[in-house]
């Protein structure tokens, strides 16, 4: 990801509305993330997920993959029993 200030952001908006079609990227204000410029279509797609619940089937195979590289919380131990039929 991309990650301009704020003031590079109002003279390079134009190269940074182009870039943001193809990756996000990340406006900071004193050194902080503020907020993040993307795509209409990105935008839309993480507007799709906005769910009380969704089905492991629901989702994207990309985002699918992605979650095997999510690392678990060791609290989340208590819940192992849960896996066994």
């Amino acid at each position: 990801m991309e990650k301009v200030t704020a003031a590079e952001l109002q003279r390079q908006f134009g190269r940074l509305r182009s870039l943001a079609q193809r990756k996000p990227v990340m406006v900071t204000s004193h050194g902080r993330d503020d907020v993040v410029l993307l795509s209409a279509h990105e935008y839309a797609r993480l507007k799709s997920f906005e769910q009380v619940a969704m089905h492991v089937s629901e989702l994207p195979e990309d985002v699918v993959a992605e979650l095997g590289s999510v690392a678990i919380p060791a609290e989340a131990e208590q819940f192992n029993d849960e896996l066994q039929p």
